[in-house]
């Protein structure tokens, strides 16, 4: 049977997330974490150049102040100056490439002081990146997801140490550390140099032409820096055929995958058992990518004894992925459950308990993307049901408006960070132009959920301001329940727009033998996730942040749930595994690293990040708003989702 959906959402980051379990993220963690970040500016003489707001210096100085004054109250920014304590003469050149100087320790944001230290910088030195990185890189914490925005006009004019090489030295140390890199009015020598530092570390670079473009830039460059998508997991080196692939257990794992390749991966699979194996990839947020090249494709294949192909195929494809998506391609395999008849030797090589192989592509490439990407890996194996509890499918959740000014609950930057909202009731937060923000409500056997999102009025007004907002509903295997977008202008808006809110049927593990696909994704329980998402804003924008209010109902008295034929005490994705196993060994001779969700996931420390290059081997949617004698096109992109069996 072939089925094909296709959803049009305007700047979500996933239409279609399927990673991490929700049981897989038991441990309470009362707010997300931003990550540290460090603001690099550069002071040097050619800041004194003339720009629209008097020189560059000031148009940098105010674009900096635009950003505190819109950053989050609970992030850490710590601001980081060269060039301000020499004159730029070669006779100064030896005490100029040393002048770094950190004005303000990344600590939570004090606006005022910080504010106050941007105010009294005068440009007038040399230009030492390399020895600011380092430096910046020290004061920053020792562990955990950290990150530096740097600004600068032009290339280092102190190496040695060459800027590009402390990047590439930073992360061969493991530190980890993801570098955003700005050119303001930069030359071609400049950009390269600048784009390469970003590159080395897993970061951007965005040119800004001017001043104002500048002011527009650096307040959604900091904001993704601050709420970034972290790829998590016990690392994993998938293999180029399927007799090498590694042995793993329930889990979730972290690879790379480049591009136009295939990762093998083994799964023992016992008789009767449903297995879960879903791949997410995340993508740079890049500027100025064409929609007709900014297109991705993620394959999911699925292979039994022999390598035999079994025909479970799945594909996820995503426009606009520059918008930063994290893209995931998941597969529920029930094959397992087939009885082997005998009849045809190759069929039953895809039937019943054994070792199966599951192998994503990325298959189509955009334009501007690295040549290796990390991939977030999630296993599972769900024992046979002896009873699967009730069968026939309810309806939907009621909505029900809450009252009240609402609890403050500051989404997080991906799904391994999501905040957890505590069932019914209202909920505040704020986001900025080209945020994505993630809340995670938990839902056992027999309840259901349905929410709406307002976004507020920002006071920006005009076609200069619009942008796009959405919202979507994922399962715990993150697979899309449900979504909904719409253009936003400054002024409010409420999602859905259409219907009075997003939601699900009770979680019944019988929703899946439905005919309907959307109630098939509710048929696990635990904790769901709602993803609210805030486009850039147009090109001449002020790019104001947008208060945001979810208005959640949760129903239903909890259910027994369905009964195993055998003990899960370790749980479907491992859970809850007491320690990390030791992995197997493959048919290939490769081992498995890990055999459980990692305890960085699990306690919301830092994430492992392998993405280097050593692990290894559309449609476009345009909604067209009107506002007085003027167009502005905000663009989203088209997921499609295939699945053959």
């Amino acid at each position: 049977m072939t089925t094909l959906t296709a959803g049009v959402v305007l700047g979500l980051m996933s239409l279609s997330m399927a990673t991490l379990p929700a049981q897989a993220q038991e441990n309470e963690r009362s707010a997300p974490q931003y990550a540290p970040t460090m603001l690099i500016l550069d002071a040097s003489g050619s800041m004194q150049r003339p720009d629209s707001a008097g020189t560059m210096m000031d148009s940098a100085k105010n674009a900096v102040r635009s950003f505190v004054a819109a950053a989050p109250a609970e992030s850490q920014v710590g601001l980081t100056v060269y060039g301000t304590g020499t004159g730029s003469s070669e006779a100064e050149k030896t005490e100029g490439c040393s002048d770094v100087q950190v004005l303000r320790k990344p600590d939570t944001l004090d606006r005022v002081a910080l504010t106050g230290a941007v105010d009294g910088i005068h440009a007038s030195g040399w230009t030492p990146m390399g020895n600011a990185l380092r430096q910046a890189a020290d004061v920053l914490p020792n562990s955990g997801p950290r990150s530096v925005v740097l600004v600068s006009d032009g290339d280092d004019t102190c190496a040695p140490p060459d800027p590009c090489e402390v990047a590439r030295e930073l992360k061969r140390q493991g530190v980890d550390l993801v570098m955003h890199a700005i050119g303001f009015a930069v030359d071609g020598k400049a950009r390269a140099q600048l784009t390469c530092m970003a590159q080395a570390t897993g970061g951007t670079y965005t040119d800004a032409a001017d001043g104002p473009a500048l002011e527009r830039t650096l307040p959604r460059v900091t904001a993704a820096a601050l709420r970034n998508y972290k790829a998590a997991g016990t690392p994993i080196a998938g293999a180029p055929t399927y007799a090498a692939a590694p042995v793993a257990t329930p889990g979730q794992y972290l690879d790379t995958i480049g591009q136009k390749e295939t990762r093998y991966y083994a799964v023992d699979v016992p008789d009767g058992a449903t297995a879960y194996f879903s791949g997410t990839v995340s993508f740079p947020r890049i500027p100025d990518i064409e929609s007709s090249k900014d297109n991705n494709v993620v394959q999911l294949r699925v292979y039994g004894a022999d390598g035999r192909d079994c025909n479970e195929f799945e594909f996820e494809q995503a426009t606009k992925s520059s918008d930063g998506v994290a893209l995931t391609v998941a597969q529920a395999f029930d094959g397992a459950k087939e009885k082997r008849d005998g009849k045809n030797v190759d069929a039953d090589k895809c039937k019943g308990g054994g070792r199966y192989y599951f192998a994503p592509t990325w298959d189509k490439v955009s334009k501007g993307v690295p040549e290796r990407l990390p991939m977030e890996l999630l296993v599972g194996i769900e024992p046979a049901v002896t009873d699967p509890g009730p069968v026939a499918v309810a309806p939907l959740t009621v909505f029900t408006q809450p009252a009240g000014a609402g609890a403050p609950a500051v989404g997080g930057g991906s799904f391994n960070v999501a905040s957890a909202l505590d069932g019914s009731g209202r909920y505040t937060d704020s986001v900025q132009p080209g945020e994505f923000v993630f809340y995670r409500v938990k839902l056992d056997w027999g309840q259901g959920l349905a929410y709406r999102v307002r976004y507020g009025a920002n006071g920006g007004r005009g076609v200069e301001n619009i942008s796009n907002v959405s919202t979507a509903l994922y399962s715990p295997t993150r697979e899309r329940i449900d979504s909904d977008f719409a253009a936003y202008t400054g002024t409010e808006q409420v999602l859905p727009s259409s219907r009075d809110a997003l939601a699900t049927v009770p979680i019944r593990y019988g929703n899946r033998t439905s005919d309907t696909y959307e109630h098939r994704t509710q048929s696990v329980a635990g904790w769901h996730y709602i993803a609210v998402k805030l486009g850039s804003t147009a090109a001449e924008g002020d790019n104001l942040p947008v208060p945001v209010q979810l208005d959640l109902t949760l129903t239903g008295t909890p259910e027994a749930g369905p009964k195993y034929a055998d003990a899960v005490t370790a749980g479907i994705f491992g859970e809850n595994a007491p320690s990390a196993g030791a992995g197997t060994e493959p048919t290939g001779g490769v081992t498995s690293t890990g055999d459980r969700l990692p305890d960085a996931v699990a306690d919301n420390a830092a994430a492992v990040d392998v993405g280097t290059p050593d692990s290894g081997s559309s449609t476009a949617a345009i909604a067209v708003v009107a506002a007085g004698v003027a167009l502005c096109c905000v663009v989203g992109w088209l997921v499609v989702r295939r699945r053959r069996r």
